[in-house]
């Protein structure tokens, strides 16, 4: 086994940064150690006997024993025959999907209460979900010196290195390299029970934040919504807005959501209100009237941005165990996503000023016959839709599916009618549980292939409605990927997609499909032009929210001191100058806050640039699937593994992740329809 350039220096930087944070093995003893090494292996490379004893070392700890059990470790435990090494590798893949896998389970059924309608939640499920099984298996492995194997036989590689070099790796060697990485810091495990706590917290808090929208009240006291309507923040209300957009009396609504957005981002909404089905709130005067009377309407205290810090402060308190990666964004970027945030910011706001931006904001403005308004940044009429309205897609949907049962027996259906052949069909569909959400739904995957991926979805009384089957739809394609990139997987350490952008192309793919699915029209050629106005506008929409996101954790990392009543201000003000450096130019209104409500923000540490990531693969994937089949086409892909991302979308569509091709679809469709 060869060590590459990179790697070495990679190795070298590592072994630097982590001897400044704590590396506690004496330099000579180091020296000794590899000495000795190529004495008992006078064959082996002397490079990487070098490399991997410095990977030891770094991470090596008092409590791991004294400079005498650091040799001997070393010398007891470097493989320098290569079968045994393989060997060795397979023997940790296969244990470590176990350890790993049991631990999501047994944290997916604690916190079951928690995040599904099965039953009252008591408070002591509170403290079960906060639990994290996962926080002690680090700290585990490295006590009975697993991790320690693994640093001294395989070698830690450098993202330039993974980018440079990876498309020549064999699939052994990217098994190998993911495996490494498990190791590659040494945090406490209080610290990830804190993470763990923090983001729970915050989930909790996010999940029962519902609006009741009969009980919102216009400027003339009237209700503009149907009785029984409960949206959570911010994907029912954002779902809600870009359905009335199918209403020819739809405006009034939309004003009055964009509102409550505000509120919400401001904290200046009545805290009696969240939640509660009791009171009637006229947030245009900001008055709460119960039973025809007015009551307190004091705004919640900063909630919001409390459970923002409590993440961030979760979060950094990690930092020092991560020296070569000092900051969570540099975490997100360089290691979870393997994107420099540079490179990606490029790449977001090459989107949001190319000149074709305006041009799609006139066809807008156009087919609405009026001027923009903020929340255009949601307008979604170049969606293909069947000749129906929204309340009777709601009455197909739940005639459908009037229970989680009955979407759990749809899904074969489902698979078949996007192209996925019968035997596969119940495969998948056998490997997947519907579960009824509490929140919005989310997709939760399986780390063993004996285990099964969950669907958790919203199934209100009287069956899902359009807005949940659509959210539904997407999270099944999430599931689908989790599926085929863990049971299909030839090294389990590869499992999964090069990042979460991945598995959102798929959940899109899936996603733009939802009417078709129900038999309400196929697309044909002319939708085309359509179709890439619609996902370059909602590309756009969510890359400037993404750029918030971003801005916003540089921000805490600047003023890590900070109360939540600074932080609120921080959001507004940086919501503010992202819509005006992208969106005033085209809708000619300066200083909105909308892209300040997304819940992601709060309860989900830096995930929302892989939503416009998300879109410029799915676009770029569903150009390839154009004249193939999605079901063959998608179990192909998702058995790549994770690769880094160019590298997975070479192998996979035959190109590198680009903004262009979107680029060009759009100003085609602009010149079409002009």
């Amino acid at each position: 086994m060869n060590i590459h350039k990179s790697t070495l220096f990679f190795i070298v930087s590592f072994v630097i940064a982590q001897l400044a944070s704590g590396g506690e093995v004496d330099q000579q003893v180091i020296l000794q150690a590899e000495k000795e090494l190529g004495e008992k292996y006078p064959n082996s490379d002397a490079a990487r006997i070098k490399n991997q004893v410095a990977q030891v070392a770094a991470l090596w700890r008092s409590e791991d024993g004294d400079d005498r059990a650091f040799k001997s470790f070393c010398l007891e435990y470097y493989i320098a025959d290569a079968a045994l090494l393989n060997a060795t590798f397979l023997r940790l893949d296969q244990n470590l999907e176990q350890v790993f896998g049991h631990a999501l389970e047994v944290q997916r059924f604690l916190q079951q209460p928690t995040q599904l309608e099965v039953g009252p939640v008591y408070p002591v499920d509170y403290l079960f979900a906060e639990y994290d099984p996962f926080a002690h298996i680090v700290d585990d492995m490295f006590r009975t010196k697993i991790a320690l194997v693994v640093l001294l036989n395989f070698p830690l590689h450098s993202l330039d290195d993974c980018l440079k070099n990876g498309a020549n790796w064999s699939r052994e060697q990217w098994g190998e390299t993911r495996l490494v990485q498990e190791f590659d810091s040494r945090v406490p495990a209080e610290i990830r029970q804190n993470i763990n706590k923090a983001y729970v917290q915050a989930d909790n808090y996010i999940a029962e934040y519902n609006i009741f929208m009969h009980h919102l009240l216009d400027r003339d006291g009237q209700r503009l919504f149907p009785d029984g309507l409960k949206l959570i923040t911010h994907w029912g209300l954002r779902d809600e807005l870009k359905a009335q957009y199918g209403n020819a009396d739809g405006l009034p609504r939309q004003k009055m959501i964009q509102k409550v957005m505000e509120s919400i981002i401001a904290q200046d909404i009545p805290k009696v209100v969240i939640n509660n089905d009791r009171v009637d709130w006229s947030p245009f005067e900001d008055k709460v009237f119960q039973d025809g009377k007015e009551v307190d309407a004091s705004p919640e205290p900063d909630s919001r941005y409390l459970y923002l810090l409590n993440v961030f402060h979760a979060e950094r308190s990690s930092d020092p165990y991560y020296p070569h990666l000092p900051t969570l964004m540099k975490r997100r970027f360089e290691r979870d996503r393997e994107i420099p945030e540079t490179t990606f910011r490029e790449m977001l706001v090459r989107l949001l000023t190319d000149p074709v931006a305006k041009d799609v904001a006139k066809l807008i403005e156009k087919r609405q016959g009026r001027r923009l308004q903020p929340f255009d940044i949601w307008y979604n009429g170049f969606q293909k839709r069947a000749d129906v309205d929204e309340a009777a897609l709601d009455q197909i949907v739940g005639q459908k599916y009037p229970s989680v049962a009955s979407f759990q027996s749809g899904l074969p259906d489902i698979l078949m009618r996007l192209g996925f052949s019968a035997e596969k069909a119940d495969f998948l569909a056998n490997k997947i549980v519907v579960d009824p959400s509490r929140g919005t739904g989310h997709a939760m995957g399986a780390q063993r292939r004996e285990d099964k991926a969950h669907l958790r979805t919203r199934i209100p009384e009287g069956g899902i409605n359009y807005k949940g089957y659509n959210i539904a739809v997407h999270e099944f394609g999430h599931n689908v990927e989790q599926v085929f990139s863990l049971n299909g997987m030839d090294y389990v350490s590869l499992y999964g997609v090069p990042n979460n952008a991945f598995t959102e192309a798929f959940a899109f793919v899936f996603q733009s499909r939802d009417l078709e699915l129900l038999g309400l029209g196929k697309p044909d050629v002319d939708d085309e032009h359509l179709d890439a106005l619609n996902n370059y506008w909602m590309t756009c929409e969510i890359a400037a929210v993404g750029l918030v996101d971003m801005d916003v954790w540089q921000w805490m990392y600047d003023h890590p001191q900070a109360t939540p009543a600074e932080l609120k201000s921080a959001v507004i003000d940086i919501s503010k100058k992202v819509w005006n450096t992208y969106y005033a130019p085209l809708l000619g209104l300066r200083d909105e806050i909308l892209l300040g409500v997304y819940s992601h923000m709060i309860a989900f540490g830096l995930y929302l640039p892989d939503y416009s990531l998300g879109h410029i693969i799915m676009f770029q994937i569903e150009k390839y699937l154009k004249d193939k089949n999605l079901g063959a086409e998608m179990e192909r892909m998702c058995k790549l593994g994770r690769l880094t991302p160019d590298v997975w979308m070479q192998q996979a569509v035959g190109s590198p992740i680009s903004v262009e091709p979107l680029l060009m679809s759009v100003r085609e469709a602009v010149a079409a329809l002009k």
